[in-house]
């Protein structure tokens, strides 16, 4: 198996449920875009700009000295949140939505399934990963 592969695979099979969420919530923030897509730069525009002005003010709030490559992914996390609430919000403004929750039942359904096949596949490569480890020792 090539290494870029069994590194993704022991992320997913060593995941803590707080990562577990993110990914959800990113999975979710993709469904809404596949669904509510809109080409308007304006939105993206100002998505990139709320992400900046969020992200410097997030860095600055959890950084303790340490340079942003410290934690690549982290910094990658605070500046992508604001990115993706903002642009959410404006793409689902005006489309009945209560919360996270599209009026559309297919579009829930979509959301749910991809994140319940996601959660699926992560217990899987865990319940592999618990398996091969007790098997080997």
């Amino acid at each position: 198996m090539p290494a870029i592969f069994l590194s993704i695979h022991n992320y997913f099979a060593q995941i803590k449920p707080g990562k577990m969420v993110l990914w959800f919530y990113l999975i979710w923030y993709f469904v809404t875009v596949y669904f509510h897509f809109d080409p308007n730069p304006k939105i993206w525009i100002n998505a990139l700009g709320i992400s900046v002005v969020i992200g410097i003010a997030l860095m600055l709030s959890v950084s303790n000295g340490q340079s942003p490559l410290a934690n690549p992914w982290q910094t990658f996390r605070l500046f992508w949140m604001p990115f993706a609430v903002s642009s959410f919000s404006s793409l689902i403004k005006g489309q009945g939505y209560t919360v996270i929750f599209s009026p559309q039942a297919h579009e829930v359904v979509v959301a749910l399934s991809a994140c319940g096949l996601f959660g699926l596949l992560v217990a899987a490569l865990k319940w592999r990963n618990r398996h091969s480890t007790l098997t080997v020792s």
